[in-house]
C-alpha cells in the first residue's frame, strides 16, 4: 500500500475598505461556508483560503504542483469562482492517479470574525467535496493573540496536512 502525505498553506489579504453604512453586508468564504464580515477577503475567486490550502495539500502529495499552476489568477474563467469547484477538480486528479483521502486536518488562523460555529458546515461541505466520512475531516481555528498579520486583522491564513492512500 502507497501512502503520500501533503501539506498546503493558503492566506489572503482582507479588501480594508469597511462595507458602507447603508446596510450593504459584506461576507467571507472559509471552507465553502458564507459568514458576514465587514469587509471581504482579496482574491481573484472567491478567496476560499481553507479550500485553497487543501487544493495544495492535495496537489502536493502527488507532486502535481500547486493551486495556482492548475487554476491560474490570470485566467478569467477562474474569476469569481466557488473553489469548491476547484477542489472537486483537485479530487478528481487524485482519483486518477489511483490514490483517496484518508483523511484531512486543517487550521484556519484568524483574529476574526470568529469560527466556532461555521465549523459544522464547513466539515460537512469538505467530506462532500472529497468523499471522505465527517470522522475523517479535522478543522480547527486559532487566533495569533494579535500578533502578526493575522493578530492585526490584515488576513486569515490556513494549513492543511492530508493523508492519502493508493486505492487497491
Amino acid at each position: 500500500m502507497s501512502m503520500r502525505i501533503g501539506q498546503g498553506y493558503d492566506v489572503h489579504a482582507f479588501a480594508g475598505v469597511e462595507s458602507s453604512s447603508s446596510g450593504d453586508s459584506s461576507h467571507i468564504v472559509i471552507g465553502g461556508v458564507s459568514i458576514p464580515y465587514k469587509v471581504p477577503l482579496l482574491a481573484h475567486s472567491d478567496g476560499d483560503v481553507l479550500v485553497h490550502a487543501l487544493a495544495d495539500a492535495l496537489l502536493g502529495a502527488l507532486a502535481l504542483g500547486d493551486i495556482g499552476q492548475h487554476f491560474p489568477d490570470t485566467d478569467s474563467d477562474y474569476r469569481n469562482i466557488d473553489s469548491r469547484q476547484l477542489l472537486r477538480q483537485v479530487m478528481a486528479l487524485v482519483a486518477e492517479r489511483g490514490y483517496y483521502l484518508v483523511n484531512v486536518d486543517m487550521t484556519i488562523v484568524a483574529q476574526r470574525p470568529k469560527m466556532a460555529e461555521y465549523i459544522p458546515a464547513m466539515r460537512e461541505h469538505i467530506a462532500s467535496d472529497t468523499a471522505v466520512a465527517l470522522a475523517d475531516v479535522s478543522i480547527k481555528a486559532t487566533t495569533t493573540e494579535k500578533l502578526g498579520f493575522t493578530g492585526r486583522e490584515e488576513g486569515i491564513a490556513c494549513h492543511a496536512v492530508v493523508l492519502l492512500s493508493q486505492t487497491s
